[in-house]
């Protein structure tokens, strides 16, 4: 079993950054995939971007490449998701996720976390 609790979101301005952050436990966090999704209201859950279990690739979907970054910290368990010159359209419930694959589908991971809710005012 593995729990994920993430943290960060919030209301910012447009142009403006957030960084989301993803604390996991009970498994070892170097064997899984990170995804982070986003779900607006009336929409399907998104893809936004994956990192594998070393962090040695990363992938990000086409509306946030360039603005937002994945990463990740082994030694402290941990996810992050960089968001710099943040849209309105950005806005969303921001969730991560643990997996075994390398994965843009959500449905192929079997972990998530709570959702963190961020907004982009105009």
């Amino acid at each position: 079993q593995v729990q994920l609790v993430e943290s960060g979101g919030g209301l910012v301005q447009a142009g403006g950054s957030l960084r989301l952050s993803c604390a996991t436990s009970g498994r070892t966090f170097s064997s899984l995939a990170m995804g982070w999704f986003r779900q607006a209201p009336g929409k399907e859950r998104e893809f936004v971007a994956v990192i594998s279990g070393s962090g040695g690739s990363t992938s990000h979907a086409t509306s946030v490449k360039g603005r937002f970054t994945i990463s990740r910290d082994n030694a402290k368990n941990t996810v992050y998701l960089q968001m710099n010159s943040l849209k309105p359209e950005d806005t969303a419930v921001y969730y991560c996720a643990a997996g075994t694959l390398f994965a843009y589908n959500p449905g192929v991971y079997d972990y998530w976390g709570q959702g963190t809710q961020v907004t982009v005012s105009s």
